[in-house]
């Protein structure tokens, strides 16, 4: 699959914007705060109508205009497809492919598959449980229509079940209820426990090979799926905590409280791994993303690759640039230096200055 073009109307800092993409490498290179992160933003959004940065589209509206429009063509198994998103002041977004609206984004998901690399990723080993779940969700929501859709209703029962334990503080009598939601958060937590033990596994399948290279063979990645419980041990664990989240006012166990964690044979790398060795395991989980979606979908996913280069080191500016040479990628950096230029295949370049791109070749 390859992102063809891409058109901004009122954008960000983009007025008009029209863009034609090579299926190898698209450099954007420019001063910060140019507009380069936009573009992949904005590309991002055409598969996933989200953006990696926010969650108020009020915010992706041209200061001072009412909407904004995202088109996107892309091609995939030899078919072009053309994708629109539509913002609005204080409305939904609207999102077309091939002219016909869709009603939910899961219809849009799969179409366009994306691994997104930023400066932020690179701290992925030392932050909490939420990023490493929200690095779970993005993926196996790409790969599985069953998940994203299980995932929403879970994290619907969860509002739900967290409101009742609130409003139990009033009213008793609605005590009864709760049983029902503990059935159903538990029906729809076992699944997603289930799809998350054998992304890990899979992962970990990928994850080994891929950074006992990156490291010169001293090193040893596994990654543990943390569960806050065993999936047939949640609904037994709910009746457990059941005093504990009546007090809190909220829901203490499942899957909403799971985390990650990265061991080189046996050594918390959050705990005791150097910042060097955290950044080593975050290059080898982005490499081993694009590995994943080849393998589940049969085709290889864009790269989006934010700024990401100026916080590597030569050898792993090396061996991530070698490793993307087959897929299509769009990369910003701030200039064309020498290591660039001179060890890796460009096939477009784009210098972009305050709002405006220009192709360079």
């Amino acid at each position: 699959m390859i992102v063809e073009s891409l058109s901004l109307k009122n954008y960000r800092n983009y007025e008009n914007l029209n863009v034609n993409f090579s299926d190898g490498t698209n450099i954007f290179y420019g001063n910060n705060a140019q507009g380069k992160t936009n573009i992949l933003e904005a590309v991002y959004m055409s598969g996933t109508t989200k953006s990696h940065r926010t969650s108020k589209d009020l915010e992706l509206i041209r200061f001072s205009e009412e909407e904004s429009h995202i088109s996107t063509e892309v091609k995939k198994n030899g078919i072009s497809h053309k994708i629109d998103i539509h913002l609005k002041n204080n409305k939904s977004k609207g999102v077309a492919i091939d002219g016909i609206p869709i009603k939910k984004a899961s219809e849009l998901f799969g179409m366009i598959n994306f691994v997104f690399f930023s400066p932020e990723d690179l701290n992925i080993i030392k932050n909490g449980p939420s990023e490493k779940r929200r690095f779970m969700d993005i993926e196996l929501c790409q790969l599985n229509k069953i998940y994203l859709s299980d995932l929403a209703n879970y994290n619907k029962i969860v509002i739900q079940r967290n409101k009742l334990l609130k409003d139990l503080f009033f009213r008793k009598d609605l005590s009864d209820t709760l049983d029902i939601w503990d059935f159903q958060l538990c029906e729809y937590g076992q699944r997603i426990i289930k799809m998350r033990e054998a992304f890990v596994e899979r992962l970990n399948e990928i994850i080994f090979n891929i950074h006992y290279s990156l490291s010169g063979g001293k090193e040893n990645l596994k990654i543990v799926y943390l569960k806050n419980c065993e999936k047939d041990n949640l609904m037994e664990q709910l009746k457990l905590n059941r005093e504990k989240d009546l007090k809190l006012k909220t829901t203490s166990v499942g899957p909403h409280r799971d985390d990650l964690g990265f061991y080189f044979d046996g050594m918390d790398v959050r705990k005791y791994g150097s910042q060097g060795q955290q950044r080593c395991a975050a290059l080898s989980l982005k490499l081993s993303e694009i590995e994943l979606v080849k393998s589940t979908t049969g085709d290889t996913p864009i790269l989006l690759l934010d700024d990401v280069l100026s916080e590597l080191d030569k050898n792993r500016q090396n061996y991530l640039l070698n490793h993307i040479h087959d897929i299509q990628a769009m990369i910003t950096c701030t200039g064309l230096d020498e290591f660039v230029n001179c060890r890796f295949s460009i096939d477009k370049i784009f210098k972009v200055t305050d709002g405006t791109v220009v192709s360079e070749n």
